[in-house]
């Protein structure tokens, strides 16, 4: 996030796009809900779904799987057009508007409209609005990046956010929601294929020298492989071998036959988990991790902020902690590896990775600390880019819309969507070993307009086959007016109707994450 969860409290405008806040991140859904009913904010929410924090929104756009990228560059197209762009910021602190421009002249509200499935005047209502606020927030999950545009998406919000100004100043920004606990930690410490931690490049060779007086020469700098490319790798035999930690691919990867088929190729499976999951059934070998209750450390949450851990009870049984488990690993393949302590980790840390330079264990002790915080006497930064962007001047990008070909068709005449529920978490490795969770949500759905319910004979949790491309699944219908016609939802956390055997290998071209979001199928009724 470029601004702090807090903020979203002061914003005038909140835009919502892709993400269902109140059910997958319920803090930062509260912030937003609390804005609109004590500070008079506008919510603006952008989702196929009437998700319920549509509920709460003075516009609402009920927009097509897939058609995010048309309805932005709409939006931006509407503000160019009715001189709503902020020229003063554009001309101080940013590049490359003229050749943008142009680029966004035919995405008029009435070409927008045919891809987006919504209103042409809901388009000129939600850029009106974003413009000429005196504070305007952002606010995205994973119904943006899991997309084949999804890198565009991001670039065309970015977009929005330099063409008005909104970007820079409290209450303002691009605020991604992180999909699991300390995924922006891990990436923020090298766990990212293209970049050593700290984001530092692994061409330049002052880094190099950098991390080799710590790490010794030798060291790994060669550009890593994406998770499609391991698991095209285990087939074809280039890769032959895989450490998995934390993670249950066979669940949460796209083409699950295809992942199955990767996983038996291997030559050696590690599995790092705390349960049993449906990948740790797969491995060679199984080592058992503690979990976060069990041990000491740090997380980084969303906002940027990195937060102490600590152990309330010992590890239960034979499991450790992931520090110990990596530290003896790492020793018996012939590196020193000398850390007594999660402490240690985070002084090499905070030594090698710029923006963590002032976090220390000490500094956190009574509370979190948000990057970047350089040395030990900074507080810490509530929010990005202000006064200058760290390249110098903001770039506009140019993002042309694309359309998926997961389209409807006679044979598969329905578009799925996928996404998470307020009981489950992921692929439910915790969430369906807790009884009163369980016993909330205990199986798989899928949602249905309706109109398309009756016209397919099903009633209220009547059995439904779900069939795509690639797969097959059997469900029950849920019918709710809270999505439209032409478009079904199921949730991933079921192993026994896993959703990801539907879901094709279509990707971003730059950082190959999956289209989860769009998925052509046929529904029909199970006697």
């Amino acid at each position: 996030m470029t601004n702090s969860i807090e903020e979203l409290e002061d914003t005038d405008v909140i835009f919502v796009i892709g993400s269902n806040t109140t059910e997958q991140h319920p803090l930062v859904g509260m912030r937003i809900m609390n804005a609109v009913k004590n500070k008079g904010a506008k919510l603006m929410v952008a989702d196929p779904r009437r998700i319920p924090l549509a509920e709460f929104a003075e516009i609402y756009a009920p927009i097509t799987p897939g058609s995010n990228l048309a309805l932005i560059n709409g939006m931006l197209n509407v503000i160019v057009t009715e001189n709503l762009y902020n020229k003063e910021f554009i001309e101080n602190s940013t590049e490359g508007f003229e050749n943008f421009k142009a680029s966004i002249e035919k995405y008029t509200p009435e070409y927008v409209s045919g891809i987006a499935g919504i209103d042409a005047d809901i388009v000129r209502e939600m850029a009106r609005a974003y413009a000429k606020a005196g504070t305007s927030s952002i606010v995205y999950a994973m119904g943006i990046t899991q997309h084949i545009t999804g890198t565009k998406n991001v670039s065309a919000l970015a977009n929005l956010s330099l063409i008005t100004g909104q970007i820079g100043r409290e209450s303002t920004g691009i605020n991604p929601l992180r999909g699991q606990n300390n995924v922006q930690g891990a990436c923020d410490v090298g766990a990212l294929p293209n970049y050593l931690p700290g984001y530092q490049s692994l061409k330049d060779e002052a880094v190099h020298k950098k991390f080799a007086a710590v790490w010794g020469e030798g060291f790994s700098s060669e550009e890593g492989m994406t998770v499609g490319e391991m698991m095209d790798g285990a087939i074809n035999g280039t890769t032959k071998a895989l450490y998995i930690v934390g993670e249950n691919p066979m669940l949460s990867d796209p083409d699950l036959k295809h992942v199955k088929e990767a996983m038996e190729s291997l030559d050696l499976l590690i599995v790092q988990d705390i349960f049993m999951t449906e990948t740790a059934k797969l491995a060679t070998v199984v080592l058992p991790g503690a979990s976060f209750i069990e041990k000491d450390g740090t997380f980084t949450n969303t906002e940027r902020r990195v937060q102490r851990i600590r152990e309330a009870i010992k590890p239960v049984g034979d499991s450790k902690p992931d520090w110990e488990i990596l530290r003896e690993l790492t020793k018996a393949m012939g590196y020193p590896a000398d850390y007594e302590s999660p402490g240690d980790v985070m002084e090499e840390i905070r030594g090698l990775v710029p923006t963590y330079g002032g976090i220390t264990y000490e500094r956190l002790q009574e509370c979190g600390l948000q990057w970047p915080c350089p040395q030990i006497d900074h507080p810490g930064t509530k929010f990005l880019h202000s006064g200058k962007f760290s390249r110098g001047l903001g770039k506009f990008s140019i993002n042309d819309y694309e359309a998926t070909d997961q389209i409807s068709t006679a044979e598969y005449p329905f578009i799925m969507t996928t996404g998470r529920i307020n009981e489950h978490y992921h692929t439910g490795t915790m969430t369906r070993r807790s009884w009163a969770l369980e016993r909330e949500q205990p199986h798989s759905f899928m949602e249905i307009n309706p109109e398309d319910a009756k016209a397919l004979g099903l009633r209220e949790r009547s059995r439904v086959r779900v069939t795509s491309k690639v797969g097959e699944i059997v469900t029950e219908a849920r019918i709710t007016d809270r999505i439209k016609r032409g478009v079904v939802f199921i949730p991933f956390h079921f192993k026994e109707a896993a959703v990801n055997k539907l879901i094709g290998k279509n990707m971003d071209p730059v950082v190959q994450i999956p289209e989860y979001k769009v998925c052509a199928v046929k529904v029909e009724g199970v006697r």
